[in-house]
């Protein structure tokens, strides 16, 4: 049984997230703490792109937290934190977008693809194969003998 539970115990370590946050880089006041959690939870890490900087090892997503405790510390609200880096690195910074009129392609233009996709296949679907036109491009010998291909290949 004990063999079991250590087994559990070690998966449960191994599936739990991994924070990149370091000692060192910790608020002593935990309520701020928490918020540069939060913060650093919602920020993508620009070197690794698919990551938040909560969970990067990156030296840029280490920087970066520290530059949220610091402006914590200096009174920022979570607002102005992610104002600021928005400004100094884009909203790629943003690992969700926001809702606006310059990303409105984005997150509109999948269910736009997604609708164009769907007409063209009904467009399709209604129209009347078309093999005459082919028929009457080819000579006598010419459809003679796509007519023994297409014999010998059912």
């Amino acid at each position: 049984m004990a063999r079991l539970a250590a087994v559990f115990l070690i998966f449960v370590a191994l599936i739990a997230p991994a924070h990149a946050v370091q000692p060192d880089e910790m608020l002593k006041d935990p309520v701020l703490e928490a918020r540069a959690r939060h913060l650093s939870e919602g920020l993508r890490c620009l070197v690794c792109q698919n990551e938040s900087i909560d969970n990067s090892n990156a030296p840029l997503a280490r920087d970066l937290r520290i530059l949220i405790r610091e402006r914590l510390k200096a009174g920022d609200t979570d607002s102005q934190i992610i104002a600021f880096l928005v400004g100094r690195y884009g909203e790629f910074v943003l690992l969700k977008p926001r809702f606006d009129l310059r990303n409105l392609f984005l997150w509109l233009g999948p269910f736009a693809i997604l609708i164009l996709g769907i007409a063209i296949a009904w467009s399709k679907r209604s129209r009347p194969v078309e093999s005459t036109a082919v028929e009457n491009e080819l000579s006598a010998e010419e459809k003679e003998r796509l007519a023994r291909v297409l014999k010998g290949s059912r």
